[in-house]
């Protein structure tokens, strides 16, 4: 007797409650529709987005920690993973300068702002003042000062990145240092850590629908939809540009490490959309840690150049800040010449590194080139205040893809990567399940590093 077919509507239903992707599309929707009906209820809701970004912030300092000491223990080479760090390094300072370029590129080539003849003195520029609090960004002493921990708990405290991976890695060197048989118990004890973090990951992971309905709903409702017609000519100059610049980072992975990015978004769609709904990469950096580490690259490659990335390799923020430099400018009036514009390039490339957990960071960016510049009136950068939202979507799915393609390309570098594991996991041919689902016992330091040091020989040879 053949099988009954279910329903349309049952299998629907069976997608929907197993199916993360589903549901925060889903929700999606359900927020457009909710900010665009009722303004005021989207509003209400956005506790539901900024409680969810709280939860998983709580995590990230912990399990990068984590996974930064075991993977410099299993990797037993401090010399390696000092290599890891200057490479991912190079590869940032190169990824970024070219999203500065191809954005100045494409704003002389489309011109946003032209014909727009903005008078910058009937300009509030008070409200840019407020929307990033009076601050101002870092000098490179102090971004440098800042990423070294005064505190351990202080910076644990303060989920400042760059002081836990700073930290992780003298704990890391001392535990090679001492050897298994000083602190035997140390290592299966953060690697037990590991997973209990991203066992309560994963609880909060549960409530990502709800997020991203909220955030959603509040964005809408809060800026509404009228900023796509006033500047609908910068936003798809800005997205066109991040399409273009992700074609090339993915030529880019082709060419090192054989990889397809295109299968990458397929994999990571859940994280991805997840990213665009909250507006934020940090709520998915756990999970990515762990896609990543299960398509084969090794896990100290990703807990030093994932979390480095967040603060180094701004690749969506890039392209908005060059592109928004030249429409400001032209909005105003100013013709940059070449000259102006390579000044627009060298201070983007030193305030962009200072920019992350710097409230209105983009602003002050903005406003800092424009005084080295001296023709930009400074009032002229509050033009983009009614579109700076809308920009969220690019500058987190190209920020989250560079930092993941950097993780790849440093890795094949190094000899860090499984390529052959890599593919099959892109191709869809070994399935992903999340770390806190796994049955298997975590291995211990013994069994893992001739593990790892095959797989490291394999993509070597």
């Amino acid at each position: 007797m053949p099988q009954s077919v279910p329903s349309l509507p049952r299998r629907a239903a069976r997608v929907l409650r197993t199916s993360l992707f589903a549901q925060v599309a889903c929700a999606l929707v359900i927020g457009v529709v909710v900010g665009r009906l009722w303004p005021h209820a989207g509003t209400a809701v956005q506790p539901l987005g900024d409680g969810f970004v709280r939860l998983i912030k709580a995590m990230i300092a912990p399990l990068v920690f984590c996974v930064v000491v075991a993977g410099i223990t299993k990797a037993g080479d401090l010399k390696a993973f000092g290599r890891i760090g200057l490479k991912a390094l190079l590869w940032f300072e190169v990824a970024t300068t070219v999203a500065l370029v191809v954005g100045l590129l494409a704003g002389n080539l489309a011109g946003p702002g032209v014909g727009m003849n903005v008078d910058p003195s009937k300009l509030d520029a008070s409200a840019v003042e407020d929307k990033n609090g009076g601050g101002s960004l870092p000098s490179t002493g102090d971004f440098i000062l800042h990423s070294l921990p005064d505190s351990a708990v202080g910076a644990f405290a303060e989920n400042s990145l760059l002081q836990v991976l700073v930290l992780a890695c003298l704990v890391g060197a001392a535990l090679l240092h001492l050897g298994n048989t000083k602190v035997p118990a140390i290592l299966p004890a953060i690697e037990q850590g590991q997973e209990v973090v991203f066992a309560v990951v994963g609880f909060i992971m549960k409530l990502a629908p709800l997020a991203v309905f909220g955030a959603t709903a509040h964005l809408v409702g809060e800026y509404g939809l009228g900023a796509l017609s006033t500047y609908g000519k910068l936003i798809g100059v800005c997205y066109a540009v991040a399409v273009v610049f992700l074609v090339l980072l993915g030529l880019a992975m082709k060419a090192v490490t054989g990889l397809s990015l295109w299968k990458f978004v397929r994999y990571t769609r859940e994280e991805l959309l997840l990213a665009l709904g909250t507006a934020s990469s940090e709520t998915v950096m756990p999970r990515m840690m762990q896609k990543l580490r299960h398509a084969g690259c090794r896990d100290d490659a990703v807990g030093l150049v994932l979390p480095t990335g967040y603060s180094f390799n701004l690749d969506g923020a890039s392209i908005y800040l060059s592109i928004g430099t030249l429409f400001i400018a032209q909005a105003v009036g100013v013709d940059l010449s070449l000259g102006q514009q390579i000044t627009v390039v060298i201070v983007l490339m030193l305030t962009s590194k200072g920019m992350a957990g710097v409230p209105g960071s983009a602003f002050l960016a903005l406003s800092a080139t424009a005084s080295a510049l001296g023709v930009i009136p400074a009032g002229a950068v509050a033009l983009l205040l009614g579109v700076d939202r809308i920009m969220d979507a690019m500058r987190v799915s190209t920020n989250l893809l560079g930092n993941c393609v950097a993780v790849f390309v440093v890795s094949r570098w190094e000899g860090a990567l499984d390529t052959v594991k890599a593919k099959k996991v892109l191709g869809g041919e070994i399935p992903f399940v999340p770390e806190e689902d796994r049955d298997e016992p975590v291995e211990s330091p013994e069994l893992a590093k001739p593990q790892d040091s095959k797989s490291a020989a394999e993509t070597v040879g």
